[in-house]
Formats: structure tokens, C-alpha cells, sequence
């Protein structure tokens, strides 16, 4: 290695001495110091690079000759510099931050500390009953099916919120104004004795659910007369077959079991009608859907609280008001609702329920109490298709039981 050369320094006269520089370092890194950093300081007995390059320059003769040198001295003074350590930081912490310390720090205290006028107020809420109760968790009700793949517990409550915003396409509304020959009498005896042939062929409980909608969806599109009514109610237990049932009974068992009031031919001419009208859309959420569903999440779920849901939501679905008042969810949750107060379950309304079937309690009280009292009045009812359908033990009997008085009028 190339020894180091030693440049004279040159002072002109009368110009004063520079003072210690050392003592200006340390003045300049106080003052870097307010920001957070402090600056590696200089080794002993080396000048930094910029005062080795200002000598050289003022030495007029030996600049050029020593270029090579200069050079040397910068690139590894530049080394030093662009290499430092790593450098220290100092964390300040602000005034503010020591307040909010100290702040939470005497909340705490007093949060700690009970006054004796609180323990006095806490002692009576809890003699008095009023203290909050914890809210009852919902429960999982697919656990039980989480390995059949029948059950799809990875969609059902996607699927039952599409129900929920597709349940008004298959909804009617007041239609029977626009009816001359037809009342809603007429319906009611058309359902009861539907039911009753459904009863009788052994059809699936879908098939009956959509078989009266198509019926309704029909009717609020086409004006019927008076004789022809039955042969609707024929026409669309047909379609509602073909659609749910796997072994659908053929067109001359419905001609047979409706007395040959209608031939086999007119009977397929309005199928074809209803076809047209309700332009083959029959998959739509009946009130059956929601009702398997809620009467699962309806713990503990049993099959007398199951007969008795669906007693309700078929006197329901004989009456006309009930399906123009209310949608299907909400026809199917009031049931589920009035059963639980007819066997005195309890709670009536769960918040599993609740979840669920996305209503309250009052929200279904007005449907609840009209179902009640249709329960209430099944017994002295000419149609008593559905009052005798679950009056048998296979149903439970669950039509036998007193209504809930809740929910009747007299109570209220």
C-alpha cells in the first residue's frame, strides 16, 4: 500500500486561526440529535473527506501530482461514510400518550372501586328479577346432517335466502273481485276437497302445497266459471304430480275420483290452459318449503310438534284471506309460532327461530291468532278434510288438542 502523502497547509497572513472543529462536531450533532438520530462520530485522529479535498485544492503545486492519492483518501473515507453502523434511535414519547396513560390509569381505579349506592342497586335488580339475562344462542341445526350430501348444509341458507326474496313471483294477491261466478266460499270447498283426494291417492305433502297455488296463480289470471272450478282443481293436482311425485296417478284416475264430471279430453284442454297462463313457471317456494325448514329449527322438534305445524299451515291455506294477507314465509313461521303455543313449548320464540325465519315475535302475532282461530273452529266446520286428516293417530291427533288460548281472542 502506497504510503499517505502529507499535504502542507498554506495559512496567509493575518488570517486568523480556524477554531477547534471539534467543538463545532458537536454542536452540529446536538442539533441532530432533535431528530431522533444520532451521527456516528468521526474516528480519532482522521479528518472527514471534504476538509482532505479542500487542502488539496488549496495546494496549488501538489493538487495534480497528487490526484491518485487525493482519490485514494475519498474512496476510503467514502467507505467510512456510506457504511456507517447502525444507527440509534430514539423513541420520545409525547406528552399526550403520558396523559392518556395516565387517564386510563384513573378510569381504572374508578371503574375498580364500587360505591356502596351501586352494590345497594345491583343487590335489588337481582332480587327483583331484572338484571340481563344472556340472549339464548343459536343454534346449529345442520350439525346432525354435516356428512349427508342430501342435506347441502354448504347452501341451505343461500338457498333460503333466495326463497326468501323469490316467494313474491308465486304470490297472489286479491283476485277474487275480478272473479263474476266465483267466491271465496267456493275455494275453501275446492281446497277441502282437494286435500281429500290427496289424502286418498297418497301423494306427496309438496304436491298439495303447489297444487293450490297453481290453482290461485290461475285464477287471479283467468276468469273461470262457476262449473268449471273443479275441473282447475283437477287440471293442476295433474301438473303439481308430474312435478313432484315420482309415480304421477294418470289423467283417468282424476276423472274417475271427480264422478266423470269432466272427459279425458277436457281435462287435458285445461292443462294445456293453465300451461299457457302461467307459462310453465311452477318452480316457486310454497309455504312447504319454509315449513321444513323452520319446524327443524323449532327445538326440541318432535313429530307432534311437526303434526301440528302443518295442521295449522293447511286450515290456513283453506281460507282465502290468509293467502293474500301473508306470504308463504310468514304463513309458514305463524305456524310454527302457533303450534309452540298450542303445546306450550317454551319459549314460544327462540332466537334459533328467530335467525332462521328472519321474523319476530310480533310480526307474526296477527297470522298466529287468525290460525288459532281457525283451529278453534275446525271441529264445528262443514270441510273438515283437514280437521279429519289430522285427527287420526298417525297424525297424532294433534287436531283433538285445545287451541291455544293465548292467541285467542277471548284471552286477549
Amino acid at each position: 500500500m502506497a504510503s499517505r502523502a502529507v499535504l502542507p497547509q498554506h495559512h496567509p497572513r493575518g488570517e486568523v486561526k480556524q477554531k477547534n472543529v471539534l467543538g463545532d462536531g458537536r454542536s452540529r450533532r446536538v442539533l441532530q440529535d432533535i431528530g431522533n438520530f444520532v451521527t456516528e462520530r468521526a474516528p480519532q485522529g482522521k479528518k472527514p473527506i471534504t476538509e482532505v479535498v479542500n487542502a488539496v485544492l488549496a495546494a496549488n503545486g501538489n493538487a495534480v501530482g497528487k490526484s491518485g492519492a487525493v482519490k485514494k483518501v475519498a474512496a476510503e473515507q467514502r467507505k467510512v461514510i456510506d457504511k456507517p453502523k447502525p444507527e440509534t434511535v430514539i423513541v420520545i414519547s409525547s406528552d399526550e400518550s403520558d396523559t392518556r396513560k395516565r387517564i386510563s390509569g384513573e378510569e381504572s381505579s374508578k371503574k375498580s372501586s364500587k360505591t356502596f349506592s351501586s352494590t345497594l342497586t345491583a343487590r335489588s335488580k337481582a332480587a327483583c328479577g331484572l338484571t340481563n339475562k344472556p340472549k339464548d344462542p343459536v343454534s346449529d341445526i345442520d350439525a346432525a346432517d354435516i356428512d349427508n350430501e342430501l342435506a347441502v348444509v354448504e347452501y341451505i341458507d343461500d338457498m333460503y335466502k333466495f326463497y326468501k326474496l323469490t316467494e313474491s313471483e308465486g304470490r297472489v294477491h286479491d283476485y277474487m273481485d275480478a272473479q263474476p261466478d266465483i267466491n271465496a266460499k267456493m275455494r275453501s270447498i275446492l281446497v277441502d276437497w282437494l286435500t281429500e283426494v290427496h289424502r286418498k291417492f297418497q301423494l306427496m305433502p309438496e304436491t298439495l302445497y303447489l297444487t293450490i297455488n297453481i290453482v290461485d296463480r290461475f285464477l287471479a289470471k283467468e276468469i273461470v266459471p262457476r262449473r268449471e272450478l273443479q275441473l282447475v282443481g283437477i287440471s293442476s293436482m295433474i301438473l303439481a304430480c308430474k312435478y313432484e311425485e315420482i309415480w304421477a296417478p294418470e289423467v283417468n284416475d282424476f276423472v274417475c275420483i271427480s264422478d266423470n264430471a269432466y272427459a279425458r279430453e277436457k281435462v287435458l284442454a285445461m292443462e294445456k290452459s293453465i300451461l299457457g297462463k302461467l307459462e310453465w313457471h311452477f318452480t316457486v317456494p310454497t309455504p312447504y318449503v319454509f315449513l321444513v325448514r323452520y319446524i327443524k329449527a323449532s327445538l326440541p322438534a318432535d313429530k307432534e310438534m311437526e303434526n301440528m305445524v302443518f295442521f295449522l299451515a293447511e286450515l290456513g291455506l283453506m281460507q282465502y284471506p290468509t293467502i293474500i294477507l301473508y306470504c308463504p314465509s310468514l304463513l309458514a313461521a305463524s305456524a310454527v309460532y302457533a303450534a309452540r303455543c298450542t303445546l306450550d313449548k317454551m319459549p314460544y320464540w327462540s332466537e334459533t327461530l328467530k335467525h332462521h325465519t328472519g321474523y319476530s315475535e310480533d310480526q307474526l302475532m296477527n297470522c298466529a291468532k287468525m290460525l288459532a282461530k281457525f283451529h278453534s273452529a275446525a271441529a264445528e266446520s262443514k270441510l273438515k278434510a283437514v280437521y279429519r286428516k289430522f285427527s287420526s293417530p298417525d297424525r297424532a291427533a294433534v287436531a283433538l288438542l285445545a287451541p291455544a288460548e293465548s292467541l285467542l281472542p277471548e284471552s286477549s
